[in-house]
């Protein structure tokens, strides 16, 4: 097989299942390659006893008609299809420790500062500066806002201050500190390196609206699949590309795992950025660049313990939980071995059949990569099965009685009717993303050096470029955000940032 396409997209996460889409729609003849059964990357969902699970996917924001992510998915096709359900107001319950009491962050602004003033009746005018810093820096980043310019000589703000830090200048009160800040788990929050940036735009746009997809977030890459199909595209699936070859300047073409070659006009790599360095044949990607980006440190991983409940035994609510022990919010990516899992993110979905219980919970906390080294060689996916060995089931058992036992703690009619459960670590996450080490959001952000990790779209070929997770900004939001931007560049054309906005 030798076909041709205008532009080739190799990886189908939701940024290069977005490029596609959008390019797609511009009349270009496009061809996405996966090397998994599932598309989606960190959209894929499985099924267990009948139950369907999300693996990275458990709730999105931004999507109220008219804000930003709202205008990417109606533009593209996405929000005619989208089976979604707006959570409750207090979408993210955090859980500090010994103390008993649930805190609230509430959707909508106004919600957002009464709901934590009520908690802390002292604090409330530093919560509104808060959440002012928190406006101010989404306002300075364009793309944010629909934009490549911003409409004032905004800077970038935030990138180069510590989370931790700027929340502590708002309040000298410990607990509202860690509950500003009791959800980020959501873009792996530490407190060495996170910058204020990454806190306040994944922030913004939960508190702004926080939605889930009924019936798992796979329906998204299902969906922009079938809008790249209906534009002439093509899909292939189970088909891993081992090199991108360039000729003359430009990359020619890509070889597949069975021999096969596609040719293209421009190329798409929606994989790790290391990962398209080392199988991209071309001398004109210099040592110096290779060096650099094969060096940036990837950040944490996780381990995630899916459970499937007993019918009609846990109510569901419309809500996450995210839990830390007191002290330790900023430090659960720097746990111990004896005192692992130091915090954790808890997820409900509803059961199809009896409304209003809970058919899974689902339970994600940061593990490193180091931890399942005994087991690298290994690998395990669909299509390309393998067994990593007893001790290897023994580790993960070991694992899932510990982050049981602290969720226990809390939700003890969780635990008490669990079904059946399964878990995933971070060698599931590198072999189903292609992420080296198996990182939740890509490479690590650092407030210390910002530049160091921001990655350009373009490449050193002038028809091969980059999206995804790693550049940017992670999650539905950042991803989509950061194909919007590559498309923009390798058509050259600045309208698509327009029609979005006016979608």
């Amino acid at each position: 097989m030798n076909k041709k396409y205008n532009v080739i997209v190799v990886g189908s996460g939701i940024g290069g299942l977005l490029c596609a889409a959008l390019l797609a729609r511009k009349g270009m003849k496009v061809c996405v390659v996966e090397k998994n059964k599932q598309l989606g990357g960190n959209l894929q969902t499985f099924a267990r006893d009948k139950q369907l699970f999300d693996t990275g996917v458990h709730y999105i924001g931004g999507l109220e008609k008219g804000q930003n992510l709202y205008q990417i998915f109606k533009y593209v096709g996405l929000m005619e299809e989208l089976k979604l359900e707006r959570m409750d107001e207090c979408f993210d319950k955090i859980l500090i420790g010994n103390d008993p009491t649930v805190y609230c962050q509430s959707q909508g602004y106004d919600a957002f500062v009464n709901t934590l003033a009520a908690s802390f009746p002292q604090e409330r005018d530093n919560i509104i500066a808060y959440c002012n810093k928190v406006k101010e820096v989404c306002a300075s980043f364009p793309l944010y806002n629909l934009r490549l310019r911003g409409e004032e000589a905004h800077e970038y703000k935030g990138n180069n201050e510590s989370a931790q830090e700027v929340i502590a200048s708002f309040t000298t009160n410990k607990k509202l500190q860690a509950v500003l800040a009791g959800n980020n788990i959501l873009y792996a929050g530490d407190g060495n390196t996170t910058p204020f940036h990454m806190h306040a735009l994944i922030a913004n746009s939960y508190i702004e609206s926080s939605w889930k997809c009924v019936g798992g977030g796979s329906q998204i890459a299902k969906i922009l699949g079938r809008i790249i199909r209906n534009h002439g595209g093509d899909i292939l699936r189970n088909s891993e590309v081992t090199a991108m070859v360039e000729e003359a300047g430009v990359i020619t073409h890509i070889e597949l795992e069975n021999g096969d070659c596609l040719y293209g006009d421009y190329f798409i790599s929606n994989i790790h950025p290391a990962v398209t360095l080392k199988i991209t044949r071309s001398r004109l990607i210099g040592e110096v660049y290779k060096k650099r980006i094969t060096e940036l440190s990837g950040g944490i991983s996780s381990f995630s313990l899916h459970m499937v409940l007993k019918e009609g035994t846990v109510p569901y609510e419309k809500c996450n939980y995210y839990y830390h022990k007191e002290g330790e919010l900023w430090n659960i990516n720097n746990y111990m071995l004896p005192n692992w899992p130091l915090g954790y993110g808890l997820y409900f979905a509803e059961d199809k059949n009896r409304k209003g219980y809970a058919a899974t919970v689902s339970v994600l906390t940061p593990m490193r990569y180091e931890e399942v080294s005994p087991w690298v060689h290994t690998y395990n996916r669909v299509g390309k099965e393998g067994f990593r060995g007893a001790n290897y089931e023994a580790f993960k058992k070991q694992k899932a009685t510990a982050l049981m036992n602290l969720v226990g703690d809390r939700f003890p009619h969780i635990v008490q009717n669990i079904k059946s459960y399964y878990t995933s670590t971070p060698l599931t996450n590198r072999d189903y993303i292609g992420d080296p080490t198996g990182s939740m959001y890509g490479i690590l952000k650092d407030y210390h050096d910002p530049l160091k990790t921001m990655i350009s779209p373009r490449t050193k070929i002038p028809n091969l470029f980059l999206t995804g997770q790693n550049i940017n900004l992670h999650g539905i939001l950042g991803t989509s955000l950061s194909a919007t931007l590559t498309c923009i560049m390798l058509l050259k054309d600045s309208s698509i940032i327009d029609n979005i906005r006016n979608a």
